[in-house]
């Protein structure tokens, strides 16, 4: 039995409110990588442009803990 085979066998003993995962999960492992790197690549580059002056700003846990009410 191939492995695609063996694959099939079991989709078909998973249960209906599991597929929902194993949708997901076959999403994400046949998505276009090439895609995906050019989105990083221009949400970096996006970044980089980024004129804000605090962009680089960064924060300690303990202040960001205070910040948002979290001890």
């Amino acid at each position: 039995m191939s492995e695609r085979e063996m694959a099939v066998s079991l989709l078909e003993k998973v249960p209906d409110y599991k597929m929902g995962y194993v949708l997901a999960y076959l999403q994400g492992i046949t998505a276009d990588e090439a895609a995906d790197d050019a989105f990083c690549e221009e949400m970096f580059q996006n970044y980089l442009k980024d004129t804000d002056p605090k962009k680089d700003e960064t924060y300690s846990l303990e202040t960001c803990k205070k910040e948002w009410g979290i001890d």
